[in-house]
């Protein structure tokens, strides 16, 4: 693939503007077990895609066909591209994920579901449309970790309940959660394989309780890794992958 085609399909724009980056000196590539890039100025210049390292206005990127990401969402964001009071996670991504070309569909990177915006913690996003579909389906049961932090003191009766199944407003169809376990007085882990809209907060409100921080810290089997900062992201990889199916 050229190489003006490459730095298109990453999302660092239209092909003439990849090809004035490569043209004006702005992009190196490294050969295969290269510690340094060397600076490429022929924009037709052919490389095999897969596993291709390069630079770009000097920070570093690694080809991907397809977007997997892994976002420490923030308190205090909105999953949403058209946010109504908080800034948008959106914002919080480089250019060039938010501007991969996507044929059909809205350019770059998207949340696979929605965290409220004081909800805090794990966040995926990508391009691959079946990926979001399988992840985000409730018909997948796909099992969400989230640690609840609540108002008023977690009884046996609370846990029992949640596991047994409570009835939100909206559905005469009991819901529970797939697991239950009291951390503290004031701190459980709640296991969810659907998303419902305030699913958490309202399955509490449900038992007499009330959610005063939300974090999510698992999917799958996949961790919120422990040296992360809010608002910091990374790619994820097959082993990451993996674990999440």
């Amino acid at each position: 693939m050229q190489l003006q085609d490459i730095l298109y399909s990453q999302g660092f724009g239209i092909r003439r503007v990849c090809s004035g980056l490569i043209q004006q000196g702005w992009v190196e590539v490294y050969a295969p077990g290269a510690e340094q890039p060397v600076q490429i100025k022929d924009s037709t210049a052919d490389y095999e895609p897969e596993g291709l390292r390069f630079r770009v206005q000097g920070v570093d990127w690694e080809y991907h066909e397809k977007g997997y990401v892994l976002l420490y969402k923030p308190e205090g964001t909105e999953c949403s591209q058209k946010p109504s009071a908080h800034p948008s996670i959106y914002t919080l991504l480089p250019a060039p994920l938010r501007q991969r070309p996507n044929k059909g569909a809205v350019q770059g990177l998207q949340a696979v579901g929605r965290l409220d915006q004081d909800t805090t913690g794990l966040l995926l996003l990508s391009d691959d449309g079946q990926f979001i579909h399988r992840m985000s389906s409730p018909k997948k049961h796909v099992p969400k970790v989230y640690r609840v932090t609540t108002k008023h003191p977690i009884t046996q009766a609370m846990v029992d309940k949640l596991l047994a199944g409570v009835v939100l407003d909206d559905d005469p169809k009991p819901v529970k959660a797939a697991a239950c376990v009291q951390v503290s007085e004031l701190v459980l882990d709640l296991t969810l394989t659907e998303g419902k809209y305030h699913q958490v907060k309202r399955m509490l409100a449900a038992v007499g309780n009330r959610v005063e921080g939300l974090h999510r810290w698992k999917i799958g089997g996949l961790e919120l890794p422990g040296g992360m900062e809010p608002g910091e992201w990374r790619w994820l990889h097959a082993a990451d992958l993996a674990l999440l199916r």
